[in-house]
């Protein structure tokens, strides 16, 4: 059960945010001063925390750095008054989740507690799987837990005790070589070797010799036997990395060697029997290279006994919270950096970005954005360029936040001013968002939805374009 605690001092506030959150099958449960709601924490579970910024006693600034050495994972999202945007960025600086304005919109205030809820949820999942990888479970050194990857982990289980020759498909920087790592030590076979060969990394000469090897005298320089990979990999697996890039010329070779399983090392006069399981990775569309006679069918046959796609990032963003978590913790150790946490416009960023290079890529940003980090939480300012071109959230700070956080109107439609040819892209941006709201009946949620952006990027865009009216 999704479960909120709300602390603040103003008994009718609690009552009202009690209403709305059952209302939408929420449990409730309250505390008048931050010294009760920290109380509260030691002793009961909550998924998301609603805290007050000023109050008697303890303040909401006080009581949030209480939470956060409790329960570090535990989202809050900061209640602010006329006055307290300083405060607010303090906060969120600090790691608050969000924050709402009082008094809060009740419909905003239900999106945001579910917001925070699945990314508390979705921190909670990455821990376990942390725990499950140091009990030395292989597979959970594969983060995720959309539906994408559920999938994917369920393959990995029922293909890794197999003898099933394994195509896994995916795109450059999906994991394709974890998920050859995961198969094998699913497998029986895992006590021995797996042995890793990049195909695209070699000449059509040199990975012939890698693979198959060569005996003593078979060309210049052959100054004794060497095994190739099919005999090094013998009881265990063979993974053959960018199999896609192997000369065709090599193909019919490696076709026999998986059908008859024996080997013809260069010189050789007599095949060699090899006991191994193949599994072969390709970013590129096999069909597409057969019917462009760059690949031989029958291998491709051979080698697809069992298909795993690994899937790309942009098809599982759900799992970005997880993996910056894990990446965090690998790349905080690597740069002897201790740095977990990001601020919640870092992380609608990342969500928001296509990732052409997934994994890899993300893995990359979050190492540049942790080396020039010169605060405890990162920040939009560590991102590269390509992340703010688009105005993707504007970060909140002093100089730039609202004046007032009350409720912003719908606006006006008698009062938008008449459209006419943009000479500017604001002109453009601003008949773009008019045009938004008119089709979706001046409905906040709605046109964000339909522009696809955060509502406050929205109200952040009405204000800069006067398409507001105050309360």
């Amino acid at each position: 059960m999704k479960k909120l605690l709300v602390i603040d001092d103003e008994p009718g506030l609690r009552l009202m945010m009690r209403a709305v959150m059952e209302d939408a099958g929420w449990f409730v449960a309250e505390a008048g001063s931050g010294e009760a709601g920290i109380d509260y924490l030691l002793h009961n579970e909550a998924s998301v925390v609603l805290l007050d910024m000023r109050m008697p006693g303890m303040s909401g600034s006080e009581a949030l750095a209480r939470i956060q050495e409790i329960r570090p994972s535990l989202p809050v999202i900061m209640l602010t008054a006329y006055g307290t945007v300083g405060s607010a960025v303090e906060a969120m600086k600090r790691g608050a989740f969000d924050y709402l304005s009082k008094p809060a919109d009740n419909e905003e205030l239900v999106a945001v507690l579910e917001k925070a809820y699945e990314y508390g949820r979705l921190l909670s999942e990455n821990e376990n799987l942390r725990k499950k990888l140091a009990a030395g479970d292989p597979s959970e050194r594969i983060v995720g837990s959309s539906p994408a990857m559920v999938h994917l982990l369920e393959l990995i289980r029922q293909a890794g005790p197999s003898e099933a020759t394994v195509l896994i498909m995916g795109e450059s920087g999906t994991g394709k070589e974890l998920i050859a790592e995961a198969l094998h030590e699913a497998s029986p076979r895992s006590p021995n070797t797996l042995v890793k060969v990049n195909c695209a990394a070699l000449p059509s000469n040199l990975l012939e010799s890698e693979l198959f090897g060569y005996v003593k005298g078979a060309f210049t320089g052959a100054i004794k036997d060497k095994p190739g990979r099919f005999q090094l990999a013998r009881g265990g697996t063979l993974f053959l990395d960018e199999v896609g890039e192997m000369p065709v010329e090599l193909q019919a070779k490696l076709l026999r060697a998986l059908q008859e399983r024996v080997v013809e090392p260069l010189g050789a006069v007599r095949p060699v029997e090899v006991d191994v399981r193949i599994i072969a990775a390709t970013n590129k569309n096999l069909r597409e290279a057969i019917a462009r006679g760059e690949f031989r069918e029958d291998l491709y046959f051979r080698l697809n006994v069992l298909e795993i796609v690994s899937p790309s990032l942009r098809e599982r963003k759900d799992d970005i919270p997880l993996l910056v978590s894990r990446l965090l913790d690998k790349l905080g150790k690597k740069n002897r950096k201790d740095i977990r946490t990001v601020s919640p416009d870092f992380m609608q960023a990342l969500m928001e970005y296509d990732w052409p290079g997934n994994v890899r890529e993300l893995e990359n940003v979050l190492e540049r954005a942790l080396i020039l980090s010169r605060s405890e939480i990162l920040g939009m300012e560590s991102l590269p360029g390509q992340f703010h071109a688009g105005e993707i959230r504007p970060a909140l700070t002093a100089e730039s936040a609202p004046s007032s956080f009350s409720r912003m109107a719908e606006p006006e439609p008698e009062r938008i001013i008449p459209r006419s040819r943009p000479r500017t892209l604001d002109d453009a941006e601003r008949i773009a968002l008019m045009d938004a709201l008119e089709a979706q009946g001046g409905h906040r949620e709605r046109t964000a939805d339909a522009l696809g952006i955060s509502r406050r990027t929205l109200q952040y865009k009405l204000r800069k374009y006067g398409l507001t009216k105050r309360n």
